[in-house]
């Protein structure tokens, strides 16, 4: 049984970032800027949370519930990564490089709130970037604890002029 016959709901992060990523993918090939880069920014924040997880649950021994109780309380990729991740990371070999993500996070969660709360349209080029910023975040958080993750590439898609 693979991942794609688990219920979503059941999925582990690592699989539902893989799922998220396919749509991207999908979306972003068919001139769909605005929901690849909703898109893209959840399967990012879905690495923040394997991230939260890893540190919390699984090297902390916190309670899961407790945790997912965090996750919602920080609300947002931007508050789970400035939240919790940060305060986590403190002093380990790669907190300089959690810490470096701070102004792609800023800027993958700005684009999304645009769309979504503000709904405003995107377009291929600076989706393009967006979601790349996203690729990043999402390798630097996932690869740490598990150095073989790999996801999609995405080409950049020239527009078609309108008519």
């Amino acid at each position: 049984m693979t991942y794609k016959d688990t219920p979503y709901s059941d999925r582990s992060d690592i699989e539902k970032i893989y799922t998220n990523w396919k749509k991207v993918v999908g979306l972003y090939s068919r001139g769909e800027w605005s929901s690849a880069v909703v898109r893209a920014a959840t399967a990012a924040e879905i690495a923040a949370n394997l991230v939260i997880r890893e540190e919390l649950e699984n090297q902390k021994s916190i309670d899961a519930p407790f945790v997912n109780h965090l996750m919602i309380w920080a609300n947002g990729i931007q508050g789970k990564y400035q939240k919790l991740i940060l305060p986590a990371i403190v002093g380990k070999s790669y907190d300089q490089d959690f810490k470096s993500l701070g102004s792609k996070i800023g800027t993958l969660n700005k684009a999304r709130n645009k769309i979504v709360h503000g709904g405003e349209f995107g377009n291929s080029e600076p989706a393009h970037e967006i979601i790349l910023n996203a690729l990043d975040i999402i390798y630097t958080f996932v690869k740490q604890y598990h150095e073989e993750f790999k996801l999609d590439e995405i080409q950049i898609k020239v527009e078609e002029p309108s008519i």
